[in-house]
């Protein structure tokens, strides 16, 4: 499948949720921003929110600091 992922086209096999993409791209345990078609996704929905072909995701990754 065929998705963006923060502009770029990005590949991955199957059926994926978002929880699976963000261990994918080793984020699952950090915090960070998701939104799939213009739309946040919660993390409570992460595990549920399956991804479909052509779909555009956006990962904000949080990082703290002065």
């Amino acid at each position: 499948m065929l998705i963006k992922l923060n502009g770029d086209d990005f590949a991955i096999e199957g059926v994926v949720t978002v929880a699976q993409l963000l261990q994918a791209i080793g984020l699952q345990s950090q915090a960070v921003a998701i939104e799939v078609n213009r739309q946040i996704v919660r993390r409570a929905e992460h595990q549920r929110h399956e991804l479909k072909e052509g779909d555009c995701v956006e990962v904000v990754n949080f990082v703290g600091g002065g």
